[in-house]
């Protein structure tokens, strides 16, 4: 049984929109979060702004430069689709494809390109930043072993870096 393709929306207009990096369940509860940060509603998020909502969840003492440091993170002014752009660079597979599969193959001395299944939900519930069992259940979902019960990791780690199974 080939391994399920993860499933990303496609927005009109192509790929290139960022509107197209999230699902629309996504975009509105980045909406719902854009509008609690926006404290003067017009549609731009500014250090005035961060400062307020800051001050709304207990943080007083925010220095000037601390917020104009989070401003600066944008381009420009921060609207809603600069929001969903900077989320979208920050959720992005934060290390390249080549560098992932290189940790993967640090458990591959044999270079097969794949890891036994046990082995890797061993290393993956007991090691550091532990998955769940339900984490687990996605994880074979996604990208079920072989009926030898080995992962390709090659195609874990291409679904990371680019939300979408290679076409072969």
């Amino acid at each position: 049984m080939a391994p399920k393709k993860a499933k990303r929306r496609q927005a009109e207009g192509g790929s290139s929109n960022v509107f197209s990096m999230f699902e629309q369940s996504q975009i509105q509860e980045y909406k719902e979060a854009f509008t609690i940060i926006d404290q003067n509603r017009d549609g731009i998020i500014s250090k005035d702004d961060l400062r307020d909502v800051l001050a709304s969840l207990g943080q007083m003492n925010v220095k000037n430069e601390e917020l104009e440091a989070m401003i600066k993170e944008a381009s420009g002014p921060i609207n809603f689709t600069v929001f969903l752009q900077m989320f979208g660079e920050k959720l992005k597979g934060a290390d390249p494809e080549d560098v992932i599969v290189s940790a993967f193959k640090v458990l591959d001395p044999e270079g097969t390109g794949t890891i036994k299944k046990a082995f890797l939900e061993e290393l993956l519930t007991t090691q550091c930043d532990r998955f769940s069992a339900e984490e687990i259940k996605n994880l074979w979902a996604a990208f079920p072993p072989d009926v030898a019960g080995n992962v390709d990791y090659k195609n874990i780690c291409y679904v990371i870096t680019h939300g979408e199974e290679k076409e072969e």
